[in-house]
């Protein structure tokens, strides 16, 4: 009998796919508004600039500071369940075998042969079918907290690095709208990209992305220009 082809799924870019676009969008995000805020403050092209780039390392640091903290939480209290369900196989290997059964019929499966199932899979690794079928941790989409910083530190790189560019070789006079404007094409760009990579609908995704952009900047941008024209 042949052997079919693995279907291939995405459910295994969601970690880092989330990491990256999140990153990337804040970059672009906090960067461009960042610059719009300082440039409609009246302040000189090289301190706009060195704002911008402050802004990425910081950032950046940022990020990868707190993907790594809420990431390792979630790692962390995966990894507790993981003990006490290990604990309780030890002591009540029988009790947990029943309660993996239940859970099988639950969904739908015949007691006979949710009986057979779960004692099949308990054989084969008691704990990998505890943690998949009863508390929902799978390899897939386990947390991995350093992935996740270097992605979300990296991928913010990128993206504010992007705004940055456009700042510098803008001229001072065109700098607002060159830097909004591109800056929306980039989130628009990023926004079908994710789209594209996590199989959702590419049009919506575009747009949600854009529209929010815009109201940030936009409101960024007259905060600078108010508490520029105050100074």
């Amino acid at each position: 009998m042949p052997i079919r082809n693995k279907e291939r799924h995405r459910t295994g870019r969601i970690g880092w796919l989330r990491a990256a676009v999140l990153g990337a969008n804040d970059g672009i995000l906090s960067t461009s508004s960042l610059v719009l805020g300082v440039a409609a403050a009246h302040a000189t092209h090289s301190s706009v600039l060195i704002t911008g780039v402050a802004g990425l390392v910081a950032g950046a640091m940022s990020m990868a500071a707190g993907e790594y903290v809420s990431v390792h939480s979630q790692a962390d209290t995966e990894q507790a369940e993981l003990k006490l369900e290990s604990a309780e196989l030890k002591a009540d290997d029988k009790g947990e075998h029943k309660e993996l059964m239940a859970i099988y019929v639950a969904r739908g499966v015949d007691p006979s042969l949710a009986k057979q199932v779960a004692a099949q899979l308990m054989v084969h690794d008691a704990l990998d079918a505890h943690a998949r079928d009863e508390l929902g941790i799978s390899g897939i989409l386990r947390a991995r907290p350093i992935q996740a910083a270097v992605v979300s530190a990296g991928s913010f790189a990128v993206g504010a690095a992007l705004p940055l560019l456009v700042t510098a070789m803008a001229p001072a006079t065109g700098l607002i709208p060159l830097v909004s404007g591109t800056s929306l094409v980039f989130l628009a760009l990023l926004g079908w990209l994710a789209a594209r990579a996590g199989g959702a609908g590419v049009m919506m995704s575009a747009l949600r992305v854009t529209f929010w952009g815009a109201l940030a900047m936009a409101l960024t941008a007259g905060v600078g220009s108010l508490l520029g024209t105050v100074a």
